[in-house]
């Protein structure tokens, strides 16, 4: 055990039970910092304190800030599954995986009465009523709760109704009633079990068993018809084609009539957005998206993990499939038992890799990636933002400071002709283009991309530190080791140390930081090395831009001067007054002569210069 462990926690270590349970991590203030569940309690606490375990970032710090444990006994891992995600959801750990609450999304609530309600709520109250979400998005949810009202008659007042206050007349209806909006059961028009029977339907409706509805609704419709109910079978004749009709419109996803939820997360910086696409009898029926914290340092299996039991604790229903992105690990046997359970029947956890559930996965993807880009614009509105990818870069480039700002440096040039230098500037992880340079390069007309990149760089640094000006948090070269060289020692001459520079080589996008012989590894999904490819990118463009007007302004100089009576004088006049050779070559003599003061025989020579073999004399 490590020195650092505090004493009541070794103690504590010595007396854990060899069962299954739950462990909650606690710092000095008492709080709970961290939820665990496991197999046995015994082993995995105390593989956090192994002196020679090696641990990630995240568990370390979370190892560091443990003063205190306490765990529970459980009868079988599942059970501690349960008990996980329930405290996970109670405490909201800081080192656990957490769906974010930032607001209260709504439900359907189904009340526990003689006669139950169906109406919007954002407070769950624990009295035997049904709810159904929450909804991330509340428009659906507006759209299905308007569909019920139309198709089945269901009463919305609040009177306290009883069998005592019908059979005393306590109550009048109301004009739902009159329009066919209610049953009447304030008054005793409808009985207590046919009424239930019309909340069956809905919540089977709610829950997108549509098929199951028809099939229940065109029985009693026979039942009432059998029985010369015929006022009532024609009530339930109009129901069961409006359902109909709704079941017609919803998009045929499965064409196996398959119960399925869907669910993809995109991830990105610390950063999580999980879709989950439900699928009832093959139709869509609903989407959900929720979002995730603490994240970071946890691959795609743990967030999934994590996911699942925190979603699924709340639900009602479990599909029989759930197509997932990753597969779960060690966690997938407790899990599929648990919720196999709760659904009283199987559960299939797929993670396809093709194939049409891959498709679907994909496409779900597409919509998780969008609403967590969504996510990050908003965030970016708010003010101090910082962006992930410029947190993303600090971490990855082991900077000591956040890159708010990063100035990158190109070479551009053909065979040592017109060679240039651009500085591209990137503040907070967006261009900066009022801080944009250019340079034309001085020292050396061969192509030699070192000398040049030395040059450009102690040209800038020196201005900067002659003028006292602050210096970037990061300076990006483009080039490999060789180029990365070259700007070392620009800043070594002048006596500029500590300064943080890195080199994005072209081929292999290889990172090569100064005083490492190999280049850096950055994982290809890092939002810091699509930032790094964002700048090079940037200033590489802006140098070759620069370069091919160098060149067009050579070439047109040199035309100009071939021309007869044409000296560096005429020549700027001319390009002065009409900018370009093609209105140079469009221009009359007179136009030649007024425009840009030419002799007038000097301008007839220009213009049979660009019109050999015409006639007359232009203009």
């Amino acid at each position: 055990m490590t020195d650092s462990v505090p004493k009541n926690v070794l103690e504590k270590l010595d007396l854990l039970a060899k069962k299954p349970g739950v462990y909650l991590f606690k710092n000095r203030r008492g709080e709970v910092i961290y939820v665990g569940k496991a197999k046995v309690l015994r082993n995995r606490v105390r593989s956090y304190f192994q002196e020679h375990r090696p641990l990630d970032a995240k568990t370390a710090k979370l190892v560091s800030h443990i003063a205190d444990f306490e765990t529970i006994i459980t009868d079988s891992e599942v059970e501690a599954l349960i008990l996980e995600s329930n405290l996970v959801k109670e405490y909201k750990p800081r080192y656990n995986i957490n769906l974010k609450d930032d607001k209260s999304f709504p439900y359907i609530r189904v009340t526990n009465e003689t006669f139950p309600r169906i109406f919007p709520t954002r407070k769950i109250i624990r009295d035997g009523s049904r709810y159904f979400g929450p909804y991330t998005d509340v428009y659906p949810m507006r759209e299905l709760l308007k569909t019920v009202k139309q198709l089945f008659p269901l009463r919305s007042c609040n009177l306290a109704l009883t069998e005592e206050s019908i059979r005393q007349h306590k109550f009048r209806v109301c004009l739902n009633y009159h329009i066919k909006k209610c049953h009447g059961p304030c008054e005793g028009h409808v009985s207590r079990e046919e009424y239930q029977k019309t909340i069956d339907f809905i919540v089977a409706f709610i829950e997108g068993k549509s098929t199951a509805v028809v099939e229940a609704m065109t029985r009693e419709m026979h039942a009432a018809a059998a029985d010369r109910r015929f006022e009532e079978a024609a009530r339930l004749r109009d129901q069961l084609l409006a359902v109909q009709n709704f079941h017609q419109r919803q998009k045929v996803l499965d064409p196996a009539l398959r119960d399925r939820d869907i669910i993809a997360i995109a991830t990105e910086d610390g950063d999580a957005c999980c879709v989950v696409f439900q699928v009832r009898e093959g139709k869509i029926i609903g989407r959900q998206h929720f979002f995730l914290n603490g994240i970071a340092e946890e691959d795609l299996t743990a967030v999934t993990a994590a996911f699942i039991k925190q979603y699924y604790i709340t639900r009602e229903y479990v599909p029989f499939e759930i197509l997932l992105p990753a597969p779960l690990g060690d966690e997938a046997a407790p899990i599929r038992s648990w919720l196999s359970d709760k659904r009283n029947g199987a559960v299939d956890l797929i993670a396809p890799l093709r194939g049409e559930k891959a498709q679907l996965l994909r496409m779900c993807d597409r919509n998780a990636r969008l609403l967590l880009q969504e996510m990050q614009l908003q965030r970016e509105k708010a003010q101090d933002f910082t962006a992930g990818s410029v947190k993303a870069l600090q971490k990855d480039l082991l900077l000591e400071k956040l890159p708010m700002r990063i100035e990158a440096f190109d070479i551009s040039n053909i065979q040592g002709t017109d060679p240039v230098a651009s500085m591209v500037c990137f503040v907070n992880g967006k261009a900066h283009r009022s801080d944009y340079r250019h340079f034309r390069i001085r020292t050396k007309s061969t192509p030699d991309d070192f000398a040049m990149m030395r040059e450009a760089v102690g040209r800038r640094y020196s201005r900067l530190k002659s003028e006292g000006q602050a210096f970037p948090d990061l300076i990006l070269i483009d080039g490999g080791k060789g180029q990365l060289n070259a700007a070392l020692e620009a800043l070594a001459a002048l006596e500029i140390a500590g300064q943080p520079i890195a080199a994005l080589a072209k081929r292999l996008d290889e990172v090569f930081m100064p005083g490492e012989s190999d280049s850096r590894y950055i994982r290809r999904d890092s939002s810091g090395l699509r930032l790094l490819q964002r700048v090079r990118d940037e200033a590489h463009r802006f140098a070759v831009t620069f370069h091919r007007s160098l060149r067009k302004r050579r070439t047109l100089v040199s035309e100009l001067e071939s021309i007869p009576g044409i000296g560096k004088a005429r020549r700027d006049a001319l390009l002065k007054s009409f900018k370009s050779v093609k209105k140079i070559r469009e221009a009359g003599v007179e136009e030649l002569s007024s425009r840009a003061g030419m002799p007038p025989r000097l301008a007839e020579t220009i213009w049979r210069h660009y019109h050999p073999g015409e006639a007359g004399s232009g203009g």
